[in-house]
């Protein structure tokens, strides 16, 4: 009897330890939960602060740093947060949007996408116009005192090419599908006679130039995307050229097209320039396939090419009459060019491009030169990840000058008239990104200073010198088209 109550003791005692211990052991596993959900409830608190730093460094180059891509737009892919966020997350190549998902946590893309709408909710464009600094009056600058005058800021869209008529009159590109004749005193009349085009994601109408003998013979050339006629889902940048008659442009013509045409709708370049001897210079981005196009020859993307005015192709060129080589072909190695420039004294082309992140260029073009890209740069991924290791490399040329960070260059001009005292021969470049007009300050080709003029102005899409000796600015958010008038 006494030896079954100890049996009966053990037993109750051995099932009282067993149960502390598994009681034990689940309060310690509801711990260890507790604290990890307390923890992933800390990782999703939002940082909006943060998510406006990753906005300025990673957004604001493409779509504005006051988000002016972003309002009264149409959302290709949706405009709730977590389509926003999708949309960060996985990238839409074709459209120029990379994936940032190797750069920024879940919980940053969500602050990111929600950042994005709290800084738009209810904001116009004419809100960001009133935002806009007031530039009245007399600017001082380095070595020039001067003031702004207004042409027009009625420019629908986005204004994209510029350039001035012998009688005083501009014409002005929108990208949307425009071209607009502007007087002087500031009146807009829309030209009729473009090309068939696609107006989608960086395409549209891209750039203007003249024929150098204009007055006789009334050219107009326009750089722009164009449909593929046996492939309408197809485009690629294109160049045609027609006889301005009022404001209608007659026997419209397309004189080139850059091949492969591609399905996405980015880095189509484009500018227009001829040169002293009445050649006309194209310049192509890479239109998303850095790895594919720019580094081969037998292909016209990622290229700067080189024409005669009604298209045809100089013999000169240095892959003239090769097999396997496209003939018109004048610089490789290309990512963005939306810079094109005639130097007033060497009569050289000068090129500048957008780099990724980083690693913005200026280059001299020259026949057959290699201007490296992807294989060198000075950039970096839009997610930060690396490109290449290399900045330089036998048989291909060094920018005269790159930005890092990047400002976006978009058109560029030199200072050629006399009216500019010691500005003269300096190259002047929009910037996208800050919205400033950016001052390279020039001995020779060497750089030798910088100055950063018209600070917030808007999103600066082109620079050109008038046929009048002044220089002109085209800017986005309002469009409006200006003149820099030196104070004597």
């Amino acid at each position: 009897m006494m030896k079954n109550k100890l049996v009966l003791i053990l037993f109750s005692l051995t099932c009282w330890l067993l149960i502390e211990g598994c009681s034990s052991q689940s309060d310690t596993e509801k711990n260890e939960v507790e604290i990890e959900e307390e923890e992933e409830i800390e990782d999703e608190t939002p940082d909006l602060a943060k998510a406006a730093i990753n906005y300025t460094n990673h957004c604001g180059g493409c779509h504005g740093q006051k988000f002016e891509s972003f309002i009264e737009r149409e959302w290709l892919y949706g405009s709730a947060p977590a389509e926003i966020a999708k949309s960060i997350e996985v990238g839409y190549e074709g459209n120029g949007m990379p994936s940032y998902k190797a750069l920024f946590t879940n919980q940053e893309i969500k602050d990111l996408a929600d950042y994005i709408l709290q800084e738009i909710d209810g904001k116009t464009k004419a809100d960001i116009e009133t935002e806009n600094p007031n530039l009245s009056g007399i600017i001082e600058s380095d070595n020039l005192n001067f003031r702004l005058e207004t042409i027009t800021n009625q420019i629908s869209g986005v204004p994209w090419g510029l350039t001035q008529l012998p009688n005083g009159d501009f014409l002005v590109t929108e990208r949307g599908g425009k071209l607009f004749r502007i007087s002087s005193q500031g009146e807009l009349n829309e030209i009729s006679g473009l090309p068939n085009l696609i107006a989608l994601g960086q395409g549209g109408v891209l750039d203007v130039e003249l024929h150098p003998d204009f007055e006789n013979n009334s050219y107009v050339y326009i750089s722009y995307s164009g449909l593929n006629p046996n492939n309408s889902s197809e485009n690629t940048t294109a160049v045609a050229r027609g006889v301005l008659s009022g404001n209608n442009l007659q026997n419209t013509e397309e004189i080139f097209a850059a091949e492969p045409y591609l399905t996405t709708t980015n880095h189509y370049g484009s500018r227009l320039e001829f040169d002293n001897n009445g050649y006309l210079y194209v310049s192509v981005g890479d239109r998303g396939y850095r790895d594919l196009y720019p580094q081969a020859l037998d292909n016209g993307i990622g290229k700067v090419h080189r024409l005669n005015p009604d298209g045809t192709i100089p013999t000169d060129n240095p892959y003239y009459n090769m097999a396997n080589h496209n003939w018109s072909v004048f610089g490789y190695g290309i990512r963005n060019p939306q810079g094109l420039v005639k130097h007033p004294v060497t009569g050289d082309i000068w090129e500048g491009e957008h780099g990724p992140q980083g690693g913005d260029e200026i280059n001299i073009l020259d026949s057959g030169n290699n201007y490296g890209w992807p294989v060198i740069t000075y950039g970096v991924n839009y997610n930060g990840t690396s490109i290449t290791n290399q900045t330089e490399m036998a048989g291909m040329e060094q920018p005269i000058h790159y930005w890092v960070p990047s400002i976006a260059p978009c058109g560029m001009s030199f200072v050629s008239s006399n009216f500019y005292g010691d500005w003269g021969n300096d190259l002047f470049v929009g910037s996208l990104k800050f919205r400033y007009l950016h001052r390279l300050k020039m001995n020779g080709n060497q750089v030798v200073g910088h100055e950063e003029l018209l600070d917030d102005i808007g999103r600066v899409r082109d620079v050109q010198m008038g046929l009048d000796g002044y220089i002109y600015i085209l800017v986005e958010g309002p469009g409006r088209l200006i003149r820099l008038v030196p104070e004597q």
